[in-house]
């Protein structure tokens, strides 16, 4: 019983968090990544997408030479995306949410913070324009800033993470109340007297 209650908490964890970050990450195909920022530098970039691509998730890679990203709910990048004249996507992006940035190389200490910039999720074929600039937080050493664009993306459910949540409560509380019903020590045999051999109640 133990065991189950193991695999509900351990398939909780899959639905709550490994779920929603595959499929930000992995789903569709990649149409490309960017250089927008360098050398102390801004550039704004043009990329011609097609309405196949859509919806079109934007994601920003940060280089910094940090362990990891503390803006006190500060942003630190903003990014904006516009077409025709027109803003279709305008995100503020913080990286603080990164537990585990990747390392850059193995010669060198910056690490490569993700943030989801968010979804276009209706595509006219043509070029967008897509703008990145620097937030209030400051104080932050960043090498690099790279615009990474996957199209046939999908949405994560709404309903996914609750459902998670969920049996990640039923799964803990059940390992927990398992370990407190089977945790008493085993009797032993040896610590009943023995039966009489002779009178009354003899074997």
């Amino acid at each position: 019983m133990r065991s189950l209650f193991v695999l509900i908490l351990l398939a909780g964890t899959g639905i709550s968090f490994i779920y929603p970050w595959a499929m930000t990450n992995f789903s569709g195909r990649e149409i490309g990544t960017w250089r927008v920022y360098e050398q102390g530098r801004f550039k704004p970039l043009t990329v011609s997408l097609k309405s196949s691509d859509a919806p079109v998730r934007v994601l920003v890679d940060l280089t910094a030479r940090a362990e990891r990203i503390v803006s006190q709910q500060r942003t630190v990048l903003t990014l904006t995306a516009a077409t025709s004249g027109r803003t279709v996507l305008a995100s503020t992006l913080q990286f603080n949410h990164v537990d585990n940035p990747r390392q850059a190389s193995p010669q060198l200490p910056d690490k490569i913070f993700r943030d989801d910039a968010g979804v276009i999720a209706t595509v006219n074929s043509g070029p967008y324009i897509f703008t990145a600039g620097p937030g209030d937080a400051d104080d932050i050493p960043m090498r690099a800033v790279d615009l990474v664009l996957r199209s046939g993306v999908g949405e994560a459910d709404s309903r996914a993470r609750p459902v998670g949540f969920s049996m990640m409560a039923v799964g803990l509380i059940g390992f927990l109340l398992s370990r407190r019903s089977g945790g008493g020590r085993p009797e032993n045999p040896n610590s009943q007297p023995p039966p009489p051999r002779w009178g009354r109640g003899a074997k």
